[in-house]
């Protein structure tokens, strides 16, 4: 059901990334769709989302965001979230952060990446939504900026998203990060269609490096590839979603 993330982060900070399996979503959602209002029925992700509370045992329900592939990030100890949503709709955001103990930031994911930091002292942890667009506009920058402490203090870990070998793109996308980083043509493969194969991993550890972020983990799968364990919107459109987790004790 869960995958647990494999980095130095302190005792006091749990995180978590959910696989496909363990739910009880219908095909073509099947089985632990966490992503509301794709097209599966609500009795269906309110029962997945109770089995992972009794998996992780998390100690309240996470802020569900309203995804857009942008790059507001909320802070919710701050930010009341229902002031940032219509009423009965989650706030629209790509990004959440906490100091508090006990409130649990997520993002939902099938294809892109999704980002967990944790300061090395436990103190504030995030988590961003960072697919190719989110990521090119500043979504991790943001995170960075939300979460308020030297970069060199904190840690990060990319979860599975889709590999290079899977991620066709266009010039248009390979052009959005060579205007800001010229070296990021090393995330782009030219391929026989006259197009892009685009590795977010490369591009993900170049944004976070060059915040001042050392402790750069995970990477390496690919949720195209790996239809038992993964979504994929790309393989498969009509798709559930994982949800990357987060929180502090």
């Amino acid at each position: 059901m869960i995958l647990t993330p494999d980095w130095p982060a302190p005792g006091n900070v749990h995180a978590a990334f959910t696989l496909r399996t363990g739910g009880v979503s219908a095909p073509p959602y099947d089985t632990l769709n966490l992503g509301a209002g794709i097209g599966d029925s609500e009795e269906a992700v309110a029962e997945n989302r109770r089995r992972l509370a009794e998996q992780v045992s998390w100690p309240a329900e996470p802020v569900w965001l309203e995804q857009v592939h942008g790059t507001t990030v909320i802070d919710l100890d701050q930010d009341d979230p229902a002031t940032r949503a219509a009423p009965g709709r989650p706030p629209q955001a790509d990004g959440a952060v906490a100091r508090r103990g006990g409130r649990v930031c997520v993002v939902r994911v099938a294809d892109c990446m999704p980002v967990l930091f944790a300061a090395r002292d436990g103190s504030v942890v995030g988590a961003a939504h960072a697919g190719w667009r989110g990521m090119a506009g500043g979504v991790l920058e943001a995170a960075v900026r939300r979460l308020d402490v030297p970069p060199q203090e904190l840690l990060a870990w990319m979860g599975p998203a889709i590999g290079p070998g899977h991620f066709e793109v266009g010039e248009d996308v390979r052009a959005a990060f060579l205007t800001v980083d010229a070296g990021a043509g090393a995330a782009f493969a030219p391929n026989t269609r006259g197009r892009w194969q685009c590795d977010l991993y490369v591009l993900a550890r170049r944004r976070l490096a060059a915040l001042g972020i050392g402790g750069i983990h995970g990477g390496g799968w690919c949720t195209y590839a790996d239809a038992d364990r993964f979504y994929s919107y790309r393989r498969e459109s009509r798709c559930g979603r994982m949800a990357a987790l987060i929180w502090a004790t």
